[in-house]
């Protein structure tokens, strides 16, 4: 599968339970500084607590355009890699700036 868009660091500002969603998942806003705050359904349930994920710097693709999921509009798509215990979460190994681009 092939994604365009561009990779940006941004933090998870809020987090909550996505009601309706066929696959448990959250409704996740990320700030990625002057990219703005995006909103992004992620399928992170199995390994993650709501309460962890705020403030957590994570990597994400924006500029996909918007995809409607169980009436939620999700923009940006969050990266991660499957393990046996649920989704590991692809991340700076020290913090950056919201907005900062991968290179």
């Amino acid at each position: 599968m092939e994604l365009s868009g561009r990779a940006l660091a941004g933090t998870i500002r809020s987090v909550a339970p996505l009601e309706g969603a066929r696959v448990p998942a959250y409704r996740l806003e990320i700030d990625f500084g002057p990219a703005g705050v995006r909103s992004s359904s992620a399928q992170l349930t199995d390994r993650h607590a709501p309460e962890d994920l705020v403030g957590r710097q994570v990597v994400a693709l924006v500029d996909l355009g918007q995809k409607r999921i169980a009436g939620f509009v999700s923009e940006v798509l969050v990266l991660g890699l499957p393990s046996p215990g649920g989704v590991v979460l692809l991340a700076p190994d020290a913090p950056v700036a919201d907005g900062a681009e991968v290179s």
